[in-house]
């Protein structure tokens, strides 16, 4: 088995497709951790049918598999639907989605991290311009430390457990 660290590969994205791509290839990297910050669910990246099939072989392969997701704005995933909200729900145990809080919607970035190793960034989440990078764990912890504190005081969003979208 090849070391995380022997196949590292970073590198700037700056359109939707690039985008998608890039979100495919940091979730493959995952193990057993997912962790999404976003604003609305970026439609066309995150109800990505090959995102999809990667993060449910993910939580269907590894007992202690986790998804967590943070949207700023579901209004709009809960309005237009979301393939990742429908898988979320029937794989409930272990994908999670919470609603940031008012006043910690400040963070206009975007971004997506894999086992505190690989990392997605967008410093602005309606902007596709960005880096990618399949190894950078002192980035990634650090991005993650920040996912953590307002994983904690966010909410778990109930409408997307509830509403047939």
């Amino acid at each position: 088995m090849v070391d995380s660290q022997d196949s590292n590969k970073r590198w700037v994205i700056s359109t939707r497709e690039e985008t998608r791509e890039a979100v495919i290839a940091i979730a493959k990297q995952a193990k057993r951790k997912v962790s999404i910050f976003t604003h609305d669910l970026e439609p066309g990246i995150y109800d990505d049918p090959d995102f999809l099939e990667i993060i449910k072989h993910l939580v269907l392969s590894q007992t202690y598999a986790r998804i967590r997701v943070l949207i700023a704005d579901p209004k709009r995933a809960i309005k237009n639907g979301n393939n990742f909200v429908h898988l979320g729900r029937r794989l409930n145990t272990y994908i999670e989605f919470r609603h940031v809080r008012e006043d910690l919607r400040t963070h206009g970035e975007a971004f997506c991290i894999a086992d505190e190793t690989a990392l997605l960034y967008r410093l602005q989440a309606d902007r596709w311009e960005g880096i990618v990078d399949t190894y950078e764990p002192a980035v990634a912890k650090l991005y993650g430390k920040m996912f953590d504190q307002i994983w904690l005081d966010s909410e778990v969003e109930v409408e997307f457990r509830q509403l047939q979208i």
